[in-house]
């Protein structure tokens, strides 16, 4: 997410020098038989997405001792023009065999240079996996599939126990009212209501907007209406949509939300150590920092941006891994995902802190737990605004849904931008996903 979120726990060496960051595929071995030596280059982009990164390091380490005849190289690209170095290097085929992917529309660019994993992993490992169709061509899971997913992820809010304590809090907010109210109430003890900053979940050091603008559009619409904002039913300039930006512009107006929302770089230092009590633009990315240094003083809690009580919840397949298709090991490659997407696999995913993308998973971590019992309990699942909205209107939300928050712009402006590049697109793709796949 383009997106998306940053993420804690400990470091993971990577491969920084400038020859090795443009490895060929072509300097791996082509032999995929177990005895032959196997070099597999792997590009991420997670920069200081700890969780992620460990991710990586617990999968990489573990399918190398399974598999002693298999090296796989982490080498770290900058996340600003990642996607851009990776289109260059499969020109030049100077790419890695294996690329961290984004699902959703963010897939669809990059589809001619992802192999086709069908071929190579069982149907049964595809059977395991949740809304795998988000990394399938056209978005249907009976065609290519081109990304398997790492994690099932949630945008959350959360808060500090401590703090809701001190104020007098007694209940989770789960409407705008009684979101309003907890902020007075943390006001008058000296505790920031809710941070924001560029620290949060963002790949390029800037305020993400979309983590909150997807639970703006739960507390207003149903799962099936964002295909609307998609084909333009209903339009982003609608009252729907502005009522519920200027009240999220509120929460700036009434002090609930520190006053360098945009650039403050220690957000989530804040909100760790107690100075703030929420934070809405998040995920389950960070849970493992949150577990690891605030113990049970942490609780999950969807942004309760509803007149009614919020009940929807955002669950989504959003980072993934691809093979190459210039790569001379597509069958090696195809087999450490199919590791990664096992039982086995999804081991050392959850002791990242992440959340396997496997059907039925329980955690045994708290957070994880909790946010999962919010699905089995009945909210109303919705996947990633930002990864189901066309990449050129969430390009424009960037630039004009941070400037609204704080008052730098208007929310009929900042819509009306939306709306008119909505109306500059083909037809075709305000009508289908396929259409950004060239269908």
């Amino acid at each position: 997410m383009l997106r998306r979120r940053s993420r804690l726990i400990g470091g993971l060496s990577v491969i920084a020098a400038a020859g090795l960051a443009l490895a060929a595929c072509g300097n791996s071995s082509s032999s995929g038989s177990s005895g032959s030596k196997i070099t597999l280059t792997f590009w991420e982009n997670y920069g200081t997405q700890l969780s992620l990164l460990n991710t990586a390091k617990n999968l990489i380490h573990a399918y190398e001792k399974l598999h002693p005849n298999v090296t796989i190289k982490m080498v770290s690209q900058p996340a600003n023009n990642y996607f851009a170095l990776l289109q260059a290097s499969a020109i030049s085929h100077t790419g890695p065999d294996l690329a961290v992917m984004w699902t959703g529309l963010y897939l669809p660019p990059y589809a001619d240079i992802l192999a086709n994993l069908r071929p190579y992993i069982s149907q049964s490992t595809f059977n395991n996996i949740e809304e795998l169709q988000w990394g399938a061509e056209d978005f249907n899971s009976s065609k290519a599939i081109l990304a398997m997913p790492v994690d099932a992820q949630f945008y959350m809010g959360f808060y500090n126990k401590k703090d809701f304590a001190k104020a007098g809090i007694k209940q989770v907010p789960q409407d705008w009212n009684q979101l309003y109210a907890a902020c007075t109430a943390l006001k008058k003890v000296g505790v920031t209501p809710i941070v924001y900053g560029s620290a949060s979940a963002s790949y390029t050091g800037e305020f993400n907007p979309w983590y909150d603008f997807s639970y703006l559009m739960i507390g207003a619409l149903q799962p099936s209406q964002w295909e609307d904002l998609y084909n333009g039913k209903i339009a982003w300039t609608s009252p729907i949509v502005q009522d519920q930006l200027a009240r999220w512009h509120q929460l700036f107006v009434k002090g609930c939300v520190n006053p360098d929302a945009l650039t403050d770089a220690n957000n989530l230092g804040q909100f760790i150590s107690g100075k703030a009590a929420m934070t809405t633009d998040d995920g389950s990315w960070d849970v493992g920092q949150f577990t690891q240094e605030m113990k049970g003083n942490v609780g999950a809690m969807p942004p309760p941006f509803s007149v009614a009580p919020q009940h929807g919840v955002v669950y989504f397949p959003g980072d993934a891994i691809s093979v190459m298709k210039e790569s001379q090991n597509i069958p090696a490659a195809a087999n450490f995902l199919a590791f990664m997407d096992s039982p086995a696999g999804a081991a050392q995913i959850a002791a990242a802190g992440l959340i396997p993308d496997i059907k039925n998973y329980q955690s045994s971590n708290a957070l994880n737990s909790q946010m999962l019992g919010f699905v089995k309990s009945g909210y109303t699942v919705y996947p990633m605004l930002d990864n189901v909205t066309q990449p050129q209107i969430v390009n424009v939300g960037y630039q004009v849904l941070p400037a609204l928050m704080v008052g730098q712009t208007s929310v009929a402006s900042a819509v009306n931008a939306m709306y008119v590049k909505h109306n500059e697109l083909p037809v075709a793709q305000r009508s289908s996903y396929a259409a950004y796949f060239g269908g």
